[in-house]
């Protein structure tokens, strides 16, 4: 846990310091309304695209995941065999294979291409599920992948940060100015950075409902593809095994939100989950009706 959080906080660091950098280089002044739209947009993607163009990266060191080059045992070869079958239906480039210790019953899938991602699976999920569940939360991962999801997320939260930047600011001058009375030369103090950050937060605050709002959705178009790729008995059965195993995931931020598991709140944090409850998921998959003559998994709606 602690390398995990110490390897979130150093990149986090490093790329607040880069985008600081090109600033800089650029001459791009923050003052300016110009400037500020340019700040918001280079912080507020920048963040969200470097994260995505290291993601595997991050998943692999975060999960001291172990990626399949060549199969060691019966497991990793079905493992390796049934991801290769799944991408070839979907349509997109054969993922990397991995494995990560961890107790809970999870597999995510990440990258900033759709046709080199990585697809991990947990050593609990291959103790507690059969081969039909987990060929279904396989086929709910590649469907991650097939789906452009790692990449929308980015964007979505790149231009969700952009407009928390701006507005934060413009608001937090006209507040500031208000409270100074507008005089010369007041205004722009400690007062002003003060009223940014609140409203960073509660800005932030929206901005990851509308998020989380976008994660809920995308999962149960994932399970849709997992029912595609593996049947809908199966993925309705991985499904019903987590609900009766679910804990927390030990899912490092960045990956979370594409992993199988999560969806247990009430009240203002259902608005922040990411996944949907899973009795709500299986009830979805029940009344699911798959395309006609559907052969890809990313025309999966």
């Amino acid at each position: 846990m602690i390398k995990r959080v110490v390897l979130f906080l150093a990149t986090n660091l490093a790329v607040l310091a880069l985008l600081s950098v090109v600033m800089a280089i650029f001459g791009i002044n923050p003052q300016s309304a110009v400037g500020l739209v340019v700040m918001a947009a280079v912080f507020g993607f920048g963040g969200s695209i470097i994260s995505l163009l290291i993601s595997k990266w991050m998943a692999k060191r975060s999960t001291g995941a172990h990626v399949i080059t060549q199969p060691r045992n019966e497991t990793e070869r079905w493992l390796f065999d049934t991801v290769q079958r799944q991408a070839k239906a979907a349509g997109i480039g054969m993922p990397e294979v991995a494995i990560y210790d961890a107790p809970e019953i999870n597999a995510f899938a990440t990258g900033a291409n759709r046709n080199k991602a990585l697809v991990a699976v947990s050593t609990g999920l291959l103790r507690a599920m059969d081969r039909d569940e987990a060929e279904a939360v396989l086929g709910h991962e590649v469907s991650h992948v097939a789906n452009g999801d790692m990449v929308t997320m980015a964007l979505l939260q790149g231009v969700l940060n952009t407009f928390v930047i701006v507005l934060s600011r413009v608001v937090g001058r006209v507040i500031d100015g208000f409270i100074s009375g507008n005089r010369e030369g007041g205004g722009g103090g400690i007062g002003y950075y003060v009223i940014v950050f609140v409203l960073d937060l509660v800005f932030g605050l929206f901005a990851s409902m509308i998020a989380m709002w976008f994660s809920r959705h995308r999962e149960f178009r994932a399970d849709a593809g997992g029912a595609t790729l593996a049947g809908r008995d199966k993925m309705v059965a991985a499904l019903q095994r987590l609900s009766l195993t679910y804990g927390e995931s030990t899912l490092p931020k960045q990956v979370a939100a594409f992993g199988i598991s999560g969806g247990v709140g009430h009240g203002l944090r259902r608005l922040l989950m990411t996944h949907p409850p899973l009795e709500e998921r299986i009830e979805a998959l029940k009344n699911w009706q798959p395309a006609a003559n559907q052969v890809r998994q990313n025309v999966v709606t």
